[in-house]
């Protein structure tokens, strides 16, 4: 008698099988802040405590977004980048970095990565590319540097500059995973030419709504979030040619003009560095 074939399973089954929705998860808050649709009862709840505590901590998802879309423009439109590799993804909500990216360069080739399976199922739904350029999703983890960089080889040519983007991430590594250590790594294997965009919480003298949220999100969210100061978030961009105005709130990043003056501080600061 013989045994049937292995049935394999669909990858989308295969996905949906790893969410949490026991849990709270960044991913899905930081959606639910910006004004998306994909999140759990459990994020909300979350979210929804996290801003009692912080009241203005959704204004850190939007600022965060809006730097990432300025941070893209520069970088095709005056450097001249065609290439992204777009380390912790999140869920895909408006202006996400191939949509900004192509909008100026069709030919730009974008790699997402992402470990959370509700965002890697919505990306591969949505996250398409131009039909000139490229846009691919991996499922890694941002400490698996060398299996990233050799699986988004396939997509990418790391003979030419490639812009790394870490919005967010590095924020999930504790200091003893030795987060400089891996930034590091990554733009250690990149071209002369390439770019860092980074973004981080910080912590301070001042912030302690900050300290609170955090708090909370360690005790009850998924992963555990590691504050830094400015000055260690600074330190990310070491032995690069930081970009004016350096590492400030994201909301103060090159900013669009308005009448209204200069746009409110927030705790999430972000900066833009030139490898030589």
């Amino acid at each position: 008698m013989t045994e049937n074939p292995a049935v394999t399973e669909d990858p989308a089954a295969a996905l949906r099988r790893r969410i949490d929705t026991v849990r709270p998860h960044t991913a899905r808050i930081w959606n639910y802040w910006l004004g998306g649709g994909d999140y759990y009862e459990v994020d909300r709840v979350a979210g929804d405590r996290i801003r009692e505590l912080h009241p203005a901590i959704g204004e850190y998802a939007r600022a965060d977004r809006l730097f990432l879309g300025r941070a893209v423009r520069h970088l095709v439109a005056d450097a001249g980048i065609r290439q992204f590799l777009d380390i912790g993804t999140g869920l895909p909500t408006a202006d996400n970095t191939h949509e900004v990216a192509q909008r100026l360069a069709p030919d730009a080739r974008i790699v997402y990565v992402d470990n959370d399976p509700l965002v890697l199922a919505h990306a591969r739904a949505l996250l398409t590319s131009s039909p000139q350029g490229r846009t691919d999703h991996l499922d890694e983890d941002v400490r698996n540097v060398e299996s990233i960089l050799e699986r988004a080889a396939d997509s990418l040519d790391f003979k030419q500059p490639v812009a790394l983007m870490l919005l967010g991430v590095i924020i999930f590594l504790r200091d003893d995973e030795d987060p400089y250590g891996v930034v590091r790594r990554f733009m250690e294997a990149l071209p002369s030419g390439s770019h860092l965009v980074l973004s981080h919480t910080i912590s301070g003298p001042g912030l302690p709504e900050v300290d609170a949220a955090v708090r909370f999100w360690n005790e009850h969210g998924t992963p555990a979030l590691t504050q830094r100061t400015p000055e260690a978030v600074a330190r990310f961009f070491d032995g690069l040619e930081l970009l004016d105005p350096g590492v400030v709130s994201c909301s103060r990043w090159r900013p669009e003009r308005t009448p209204g003056g200069g746009p409110r501080e927030v705790a999430m600061y972000g900066g833009v560095g030139r490898k030589s």
